[in-house]
This record gives structure tokens, sequence and C-alpha cells, in this order.
């Protein structure tokens, strides 16, 4: 009796795997290669592929689908190319390209493929994204109105960016581009946003010496470094901006603010059009191919501020041109202009002459920036933007004028105060409420009785004054981001005080100094 039920529930055992298992064939496309050179590859066969997909060639390696013709495909290698020859199979693997995604990542320096480049222990999370993916839609976005502050004068009160804004930094070599791109990141610190920064095409000593930047600033444990530098291959130089986003995507779908930089598009371009130019694809303007909008439109879109329904973060992205020569109106810089909610412009000849950073006020504008701006910081900045313009244009007048009027020299020393205030060291971000200080003394032209290369020592010390004295002012501005008529007076006569005080340590200093000499 025994006997039989055991023989019964074996059978019902058999029978239930028998019903549960899976007749449908497991097939996977092969194809042979053809062809094979300078990262890419052309491989008969596969004629189910399709465009983007990855595919398996030899023992650990990988390539892109980016060409689909008739009997044939093209691909480019993700990884080298050695030991690859014709007549090699390949293999579709029905996956598109996926980097991995998570806290994991915070903190490390990783290739395009998610792999580390730090040396140190294998990142480990379970989650995935593909490199691409859609831009969020019409609905799903919600109005760019909170900023993103950059700690650099000059910029947050002339040019804001919010969080979700694509603010283009543009620029010749050598004008400080990426070094306000840094300083945003250090600005970061403590503010609850995520940082990506991707190198692309990049030097190594370059990407090391951000890197060494970002680590003195403990910049670096709220930030991934993406990096593909110019020893890399085209391949991996095009996919390094997607993989960012992919990663700055998963903080954003979280709820997270989440700040990007693309370092730079104009390399990302040329990669883009070696690869094309390989595939034998046909060029145009400049030899790049046809579609080279399309890679950076599809690319930028991707950034924006969620609905609250979708958890409410953002993605900010502040990509990088170089420029020519100052020509702005190349064909990859007018195409991402196109893009993005305004530009940075940085001038060769202000940065030459030592205004830095270099910002070419009337070049540059932020499109949606100003609706983001705290209401402390738009009530002081109304009217620097104009000063500025017409302190320029009355100093290229006034080189032809041998006499000057009152008035026109009064105008002059303002904006020679004003364009000295908004100099900043490198990686010396500045916080929200003393760059508001500053330009309310500037604005009011209380420092007119200083000299032009004394103004931002003696801003320097002011600041410092009410740090040591009045802590509770710049507090309560960066608190409720307003500046009460109240809070304005305070600063007035805050400012009293310290000339004061600084008037009685230099007769005390030259005291002393009579002193001694006698």
């Amino acid at each position: 009796m025994d006997t039989i039920n055991l023989c019964g529930n074996i059978a019902e055992e058999l029978k239930k795997q028998v019903w549960a298992f899976d007749f449908s064939s497991r097939v996977s496309d092969a194809g042979r290669i053809v062809a094979c050179g300078d990262g890419v590859l052309t491989i008969e066969g596969l004629p189910h592929v399709k465009n983007g997909e990855l595919l398996s060639v030899g023992q650990d390696k990988y390539a892109l689908v980016m060409n689909l013709e008739e009997g044939k495909v093209g691909a480019i290698l993700l990884t080298d190319s050695y030991e690859l020859g014709e007549g090699d199979i390949v293999y579709s693997t029905g996956k598109i390209v996926g980097v991995p995604v998570g806290d994991a990542l915070l903190g490390r320096v990783v290739n395009p493929l998610g792999l580390p480049l730090d040396g140190g222990k294998p990142i480990v999370t379970s989650k995935t994204r593909s490199v691409e993916a859609p831009a969020p839609a019409i609905f799903d976005r919600a109005n760019v109105n909170e900023p993103l502050q950059t700690g650099i004068k000059a910029i947050d009160s002339m040019i804001p960016i919010g969080k979700g804004q694509r603010e283009l930094i543009i620029g010749d070599r050598q004008t400080g581009k990426t070094a306000i791109a840094v300083d945003t990141i250090i600005n970061q610190k403590g503010k609850d946003v995520i940082c990506v920064y991707v190198a692309i095409g990049q030097k190594t000593s370059s990407v090391n010496s951000v890197l060494q930047t970002l680590k003195s600033h403990d910049a670096l444990d709220y930030t991934v470094v993406v990096c593909s530098t110019a020893s890399e291959s085209a391949p991996l130089q095009y996919i390094a901006p997607y993989t960012g986003t992919a990663i700055a995507e998963e903080f954003m779908h979280n709820g997270k603010d989440v700040l990007i930089v693309y370092d730079d598009l104009s390399k990302h371009a040329v990669a883009y059009r070696t690869i094309s130019l390989l595939l034998k694809r046909p060029s145009g303007r400049e030899a790049y191919p046809g579609d080279v909008f399309y890679i950076h439109s599809r690319l930028l879109e991707r950034s924006a501020k969620l609905s609250e329904k979708l958890g409410g973060g953002s993605l900010t992205a502040l990509p990088i041109i170089e420029t020519l020569a100052g020509d702005i109106s190349a064909y990859i810089p007018t195409n991402v202009i196109s893009i993005t909610d305004g530009q940075i412009y940085l001038e060769s000849e202000l940065f030459r002459s030592g205004v830095r950073p270099a910002v070419n006020v009337g070049l540059s504008v932020s499109r949606v920036g100003g609706a983001a701006q705290c209401k402390a910081m738009k009530k002081v900045s109304g009217k620097v933007r104009l000063d500025l313009a017409h302190y320029r244009e009355m100093a290229q007048f006034s080189q032809f004028g041998a006499e000057l009027d009152n008035s026109t020299k009064s105008i002059l020393g303002k904006g020679a105060r004003l364009t000295e205030i908004l100099k900043q060291r490198q990686a010396a971000p500045a916080a929200m409420s003393h760059t508001v200080i500053a330009l309310t003394v500037m604005m009011n032209d209380l420092f007119s009785d200083i000299a032009v290369r004394d103004v931002n020592a003696a801003m320097d010390g002011f600041i410092d004054y009410l740090n040591a004295n009045h802590p509770e002012l710049p507090a309560r501005i960066e608190e409720t981001e307003q500046l009460s008529d109240e809070d304005e007076a305070l600063i007035k006569e805050y400012l009293v005080s310290y000339k004061a005080n600084i008037s009685r340590i230099s007769e005390e200093i030259k005291t002393v100094q009579d002193k001694v000499n006698a």
C-alpha cells in the first residue's frame, strides 16, 4: 500500500514538471565578422538583430549595433579589438547596453560600462539601467522653480540656474569652463544634491586634477565620475554621457536632485563623427553626420524637473562646449545652444585681462533660471547686468576722451568696483547670503571710498566681521532666502561700524610704526 502511494506521488510530481516545462526553442542568432578595424566590425548574418543591441564577440568582448544594412550589420566595439579577426563568430544577446546604478557608485570613478577605474572594491549593486532611455514626457515635467546655487557670484546674480535646467558653458580652451563646473559641484556640499561628472575625451592629467580638487573639498562623497579619456576608443567616448545620464536618472527617479556635467560635448561630437565615418555613413557639414543634432538633443532632453506624482526629483545639466577663436556660430555650438535653456559664455579677452570667471554678460543668458532665483538674490541683482553693460560701454568710450565729468567718473568707479567684486578664486564658492550682502553694498555704492584694488579684501573683511559679530544676519538671509528692508538697513549700519573699526585699527598700527621709527 505504501509503495503504491509513493509511486502515485512521484507520478504526480513528474506530471507537474512536464506540464510546467517550457517547450519554446531558445535560439541565439549568430553572425560572422567579415571586416574588423579601428574598433568597427562589419558582420554578416544576424537577421533578427536590432539597432542599439548588444552583441557578444569572442570571450568577454562586446559590441554595439549602429548600422543595419541588407545582409550586413555595422557594430562598434566597446572593448579592445585584440585577438579578433575575420571569420570570428558573433552572437546576439537581445539586450541593450546597461550599467550598474544606485548608491554604490557614489564616490567612485567608473568607465562608460560601469566598471571601476579607481582601484577600489568591485561595485556591488542589484540595479541596472539602460544607457538609452526616453526623455520624460511633457506632462511628467514640472516648472523649474527652485534655484541651484553655483557659489559663483557672477552666475548666481546674473545668469541663475534652476534645478532641472540645461545651461551650456561655452568658450575657448583654457578659459575656465571646467573650473565653473567643478566649483558648482563643490558648492553642492551639504545641500542634498548628487553630482555626476562625465569626462569625455579629456587628458588623463586633466581628469586627475579634477579628481584631486573634488577630493580635497570632500565633494567626491556625493559625486560619481564617469571617465572616458582621450586614449579610450571613440565608441567608449560616445556612450560615456549616456552612461552618466543613466546613473543620474536612477537618483532622479528616486526623488533626488541631481547635477550632471558633460565635459565636453564637442569632443563627444568628434567621437560620433569618427564612428560614423568608419561606418561609411554619409557626412554633412564639417564632416559630421546628419543626425549629430539628434544625439545631443535626445541626451539633453533627459534632463528635467519631474512632477510631484513622479517624486519631484530633478536632473540639472551643465554641458560644456569648446569653441575655436570664440566662434559660437560654428556647427556644434549652435546645435547645442538651440537645445539648452541658456548659455554661460566665457571670453578669452576677459580671462587674459584677469577677470575670472571670465563671463561675458552680454552674450550669456539664462532662459528659465530667473523664475527659480530666490527673492533675496532677485532684489539685489536686478540692475547688476545693466550697470556692468553701462560701465563697459562707458569704459570703451572714455578711451577716446581726454576730460571726464564727475558723473562719468562715478559710473566708471562703480563699474570697476562691481567688476572687481565679481572676481572669484577657483574652488572658493560663495554662500548665497554672502553674495547678497556683497551686491547690496556695491549697488548702494557704499564702497566708493575704497580703492578698486582693495575692494575684494575689504569685502572679505566685512563678511568675516558679520560672521564674527552679527552671525544672525547672514543666517537669516540664508534661511528665509529673502532680504527685508530691515536687513538691508542693518547691512548699511554694520558697514559703518566695520569701517570705523578698520580706521581705528589702521590708526593704532600707524601710531606703533611711528614709535618704532622714532
